[in-house]
Parts: structure tokens; C-alpha cells; sequence
């Protein structure tokens, strides 16, 4: 069942929901289409103020080594050369600022960590739902994203230059699961 809460039903901790959630990109080659990947692997949780958003907090971990393409090749080229897994299994996003742009779109602005590299980034989201399931758990769906700079984080590799482009889109379907008071 979907409704549209007041906002200050929405105030709470929310853990990410991992079963219904997304984490993708979508890279493009120079020379050929989009490649399409996503981590199956991650944990995060937030504070939601549903009646001062500049108040709500996130925080996300992506393990490295989870990244999936659809070919074991490139994912190996993936971990070893860009990611560097073994010595950065994670990968880390935490907010600085929340705000809100309209009643349902928020732009989310926070330092993301990949291989040891802090850079700041800013997400938009917009919720795209809200769920009460039977067992009276509140569901926040969200989806939105950002464009980056893969070489920010220095993800390059010698045996792909000029091959892939540097921007990076980060395609995010999110649900998280509002904690019980």
C-alpha cells in the first residue's frame, strides 16, 4: 500500500533495505555502448528529519570487490586495476548537507571514498514511493543519481586509455526500512 505521509511521520532512523535496492553504473566506451554494472554488495543507514531535511543524514558502504558487469573478465580488470579491492575493499559515502529542491526531490551533497580518495559529490534523489507492509514497517523508495569523474578518484588504467570515457554515471534505486521507535 502506498501513501503520501506528513513529514513528520517520515522522522526516524532507516536502515537500506539491500533486497530492493540498486546500486548501478553506466559507463561508456569511446568506441562502442554503454556498459552497465552494479555492486551486489553494500550496507547503509539514515536519519531522516521529515520536517527539517537539512537535518537528515546518510551514510553508505559499497564493498569493492562486489562490482558486476555481466563479464568476469572486465570485472577482474575492474577489481584489480581500477578498484584495487585488495588493498580498498570498500568504498564509502557519507553526507555533509540535505536539502531540499521540491516536496519529493532532495539533492544530497557528501564525500565519497573510493580507493582511499575523498572527493566531495552531490546526489539527487526523488522519492519515488512510500510502503507500509503489513507488519507496519515503513518503506522509502527513492531513485536519482550523479554524473563523475571516474579520474577524480584516479580510476584509470594504462590497458583502457582512451577507451572509456571519464564520466561515470551512478544509477541509484533505493529502499530503506524505518527502524521501530
Amino acid at each position: 500500500m502506498t501513501t503520501t505521509p506528513t513529514p513528520c511521520r517520515l522522522t526516524g532512523d532507516y536502515v537500506l533495505d539491500t533486497t530492493r535496492t540498486r546500486i548501478g553504473f553506466a559507463a561508456r566506451h569511446t568506441i562502442g555502448p554503454k556498459v552497465r554494472g552494479q555492486f551486489d554488495e553494500f550496507t547503509g543507514r539514515a536519519y531522516l528529519d521529515g520536517d527539517d531535511p537539512s537535518k537528515s543524514r546518510v551514510e553508505l558502504t559499497i564493498w569493492a570487490a562486489s562490482i558486476r558487469t555481466g563479464n568476469p573478465q572486465r570485472d577482474r580488470l575492474l577489481r584489480d586495476r581500477f578498484l584495487r579491492t585488495h588493498d580498498h575493499p570498500a568504498m564509502a559515502f557519507a553526507t555533509t548537507a540535505v536539502r531540499q529542491i521540491t516536496q519529493t526531490v532532495f539533492e544530497l551533497t557528501g564525500d565519497l571514498t573510493i580507493r582511499g580518495k575523498t572527493c566531495p559529490v552531490t546526489l539527487h534523489l526523488e522519492r519515488a514511493g512510500t510502503e507500509h507492509d503489513p507488519a507496519g514497517t515503513t518503506r522509502l523508495r527513492l531513485r536519482g543519481g550523479a554524473t563523475l569523474n571516474r579520474k577524480d578518484w584516479g580510476l584509470h588504467s594504462p590497458a583502457a586509455a582512451g577507451l572509456i570515457r571519464k564520466e561515470v554515471t551512478l544509477e541509484l534505486d533505493v529502499a530503506v526500512n524505518r527502524r521501530p521507535c
